[in-house]
C-alpha cells in the first residue's frame, strides 16, 4: 500500500504548502484589518466619513474578492514576474494568494466591526479617545473573536488556493497531486495529497475555533 509515494517529495511539497500558507495567512490578516477598517471607518456616519475613499477602497475589494482564483493568477502573471522575478515556485503564487484572499477577509472585518455596539464607540469618542485610540482600544478589542473566527475560514480557502496555484507551477500539494498524481495516473499519490491538506485544514479550524473560544467573553 502506498508505495508508489515519493515521501521525500511528499514532504517538501507539504512544506511548501504550509510556507505559502503561513506568509499569506499573516499578509491577509494585516492587509484586510487594514482595509475593513478603512471600509468602516470611511462610511457614513463613523470617524472617517469620506464617500469618495470608501467607494475606491469598495470597489478594490468587491472587484477581487469577485474574480476567480484561478483567473486571478493569470491576470496577475505580469505583476508577479515583475516583483518576483518569476512565476514559477512557492515565492511566485503569493502574490496571487494575497490579493485573492485580502479583500474577501476585509468583508468579514468590516462585518466583525458593523456589530460593535456604537454605544461602546460614542462613550470613547465622549471621553476624548484619539481614532487611534478608538482603533486599538475598542475596535479592534471588541471585534478580535469575529476577526480570529474570520481569519480561520479566510485561512481555510487560502490552503484550497495554494491547490489551485499548484497546477501552474507554484509548488505544493497541489502541484504534486496534478503532476505526480494525476498525470501520471499514481491514485495514491492524490489520495495522499488530499489527506494531508484535509489534515492542515482540520488543524487550522481548530487552533481557530480554540483561540475564538478563548477570546470570547460572552
Amino acid at each position: 500500500m502506498l508505495e508508489r509515494v515519493n515521501w521525500d517529495k511528499m514532504w517538501d511539497a507539504t512544506t511548501e504548502t504550509l510556507y505559502m500558507t503561513s506568509i499569506s495567512v499573516a499578509a491577509t490578516f494585516v492587509l484586510g484589518i487594514i482595509l475593513g477598517l478603512l471600509l468602516f471607518l470611511t462610511a457614513r456616519g463613523n470617524i472617517w466619513q469620506n464617500r469618495f475613499v470608501n467607494g475606491i477602497v469598495a470597489a478594490f475589494v468587491n472587484i477581487f474578492r469577485s474574480i476567480p482564483f484561478v483567473i486571478l493568477i493569470f491576470l496577475l502573471i505580469p505583476f508577479t514576474r515583475t516583483i518576483m522575478g518569476t512565476i514559477i515556485g512557492a515565492n511566485a503564487a503569493l502574490p496571487a494568494l494575497i490579493i485573492g484572499a485580502a479583500p474577501f477577509y476585509a468583508r468579514m472585518v468590516e462585518i466583525a466591526l458593523r456589530e460593535i455596539d456604537k454605544g461602546v464607540i460614542e462613550a470613547a469618542r465622549s471621553m476624548g479617545a484619539k481614532t487611534t485610540e478608538i482603533i486599538w482600544k475598542v475596535l479592534l478589542p471588541e471585534s478580535m473573536p469575529a476577526l480570529v473566527s474570520g481569519i480561520t475560514v479566510t485561512a481555510i480557502a487560502v490552503v484550497s488556493y495554494t491547490a489551485m496555484a499548484g497546477i501552474i507551477g507554484a509548488g505544493g500539494l497541489g502541484n504534486l497531486a496534478f503532476l505526480d498524481g494525476f498525470q501520471r495516473n499514481n491514485w495514491e499519490v492524490t489520495l495522499v495529497c488530499t489527506v494531508i491538506i484535509l489534515i492542515i485544514v482540520f488543524i487550522i479550524q481548530f487552533i481557530g475555533d480554540l483561540i475564538t473560544n478563548k477570546l470570547d467573553k460572552r
